[in-house]
């Protein structure tokens, strides 16, 4: 009895010293549920060498499922192109600096910076970030570009530099905000920046933060956003926007605290307000916080603010905000500016995707054809570690031996 009550522990923890010792390559060759990641990064060397250095990093790998489900997602053509530079952005954006274990998220969400660095794809100070959350009881949900959803399948996978994660599906990259706008049915405001011209304003401002109204917001007034001159709604628009210089970093709503005041680019302040459980800017209530963009976030309000009237305060009591700018909806009820956004915008890495409300834009993804990356690598990825394969099974052989010795010696 005395010598299975002591074997047993012996024998668990000679089991998790293997575990715990394991470099990247044995974790991504030892797991059935990830061949087709495995070979995907290991295609790519200089990302692969670099990730079996790091310590303290955070890997979230799509399961073979998750490739099953590329052909009918956003980046399904990046994938048939064999667009290596764009698929290399891809990877970066499921490494998480940092460790992030399943036990650390909770039910608010938190902003991860990811390896993603690269200016063609974002321009986030420390990288773009992906938002995780615990949605319930152990299940904790990724969120990633145009509102994309990943749930982690297996959590909390130890290798020598950190923690990988099986997730269900590709984390999507996030797009510029107008590529991004038919995605969350913001045409008003998407085809008014192309008005006042600010598309380069709203591409290459680094650590944006746009409060954008929706488009019950634009149409409510109509009769007067639709008759402003370019340089007019130039300046109301702007005042939606926070200056990221002066504020020194994206806004996610993580920092909107009660009271906290954000300059904006038209140089008036915006306040935030917490009122029954719900975030006000100004006077408008925000409706879908923390849609994640390639050069920061938006997020998404029930009325146009004035910077005019930068004083009011919110009614918490009342579903939706009043309209404080004078103004009615166009004669037909039409929404304003929706006619002004491009017929098509450039999603990620430059597939064409159709702003039409029923297009794959703004569907969810639906069950995919059965085909991968293949084509991707020149040669199937040699096997690496086998050195390491040997030390770490050595290691816990003269663990599992020391607790043998220690046992027989209480015999």
């Amino acid at each position: 009895m005395r010598f299975t009550v002591f074997l047993l522990p012996c024998l668990a923890l000679a089991a998790l010293a293997q575990q715990q010792t394991q470099d990247l390559t044995q974790l991504l060759n030892g797991n059935k549920n990830i061949t087709q990641f495995a070979a995907l990064i290991e295609s790519f060397g200089d990302v692969y060498a670099n990730l079996s250095f790091q310590k303290d990093i955070t890997i979230l790998a799509p399961s073979d499922d998750a490739f099953q489900k590329i052909p009918n997602s956003p980046i399904g053509s990046i994938f048939a192109n064999n667009d290596s530079d764009a698929i290399r952005a891809i990877l970066e954006y499921h490494v998480l600096s940092g460790m992030h274990s399943s036990g650390s998220f909770n039910g608010s969400f938190s902003f991860l910076p990811s390896w993603l660095l690269n200016s063609t794809y974002t321009n986030v100070t420390g990288g773009q970030v992906v938002s995780g959350v615990q949605q319930s009881p152990k299940v904790d949900v990724f969120v990633s570009g145009v509102g994309s959803r990943t749930q982690i399948t297996t959590p909390d996978l130890n290798f020598t530099g950190g923690l990988l994660h099986i997730i269900d599906t590709f984390l999507e990259p996030p797009q510029s905000f107008i590529n991004s706008a038919p995605t969350f049915n913001i045409t008003a405001a998407g085809g008014a920046t192309q008005v006042a011209n600010m598309t380069d304003l709203l591409t290459q401002t680094s650590d944006l933060t746009f409060f954008v109204p929706n488009n019950n917001a634009f149409q409510g007034l109509g009769t007067t956003l639709a008759t402003m001159s370019p340089n007019d709604l130039k300046t109301l628009l702007s005042y939606h926007i926070v200056n990221s210089s002066a504020f020194h970093g994206v806004a996610y709503s993580t920092k909107l605290l009660n009271g906290t005041v954000l300059p904006s680019l038209q140089g008036g302040n915006l306040t935030v307000t917490f009122a029954s459980n719900s975030l006000f800017v100004n006077q408008a209530r925000i409706i879908q916080g923390d849609l994640l963009l390639a050069n920061g976030v938006m997020h998404i309000i029930d009325s146009v603010l004035n910077y005019n009237a930068s004083g009011v305060h919110p009614n918490p009591e009342v579903p939706t905000a009043a309209a404080i700018i004078p103004g009615s909806a166009l004669s037909d009820n039409q929404v304003p500016f929706t006619s002004n956004l491009p017929t098509s915008v450039t999603s990620f890495a430059g597939a064409s995707v159709s702003t039409d409300p029923g297009s794959a834009a703004t569907s969810s993804y639906s069950e995919a054809a059965t085909s991968t990356y293949s084509g991707l690598a020149s040669s199937t990825p040699k096997k690496k570690g086998a050195g390491s394969t040997l030390e770490a099974r050595g290691a816990s052989l003269v663990g599992l031996l020391g607790c043998l010795v220690v046992v027989f010696g209480m015999i």
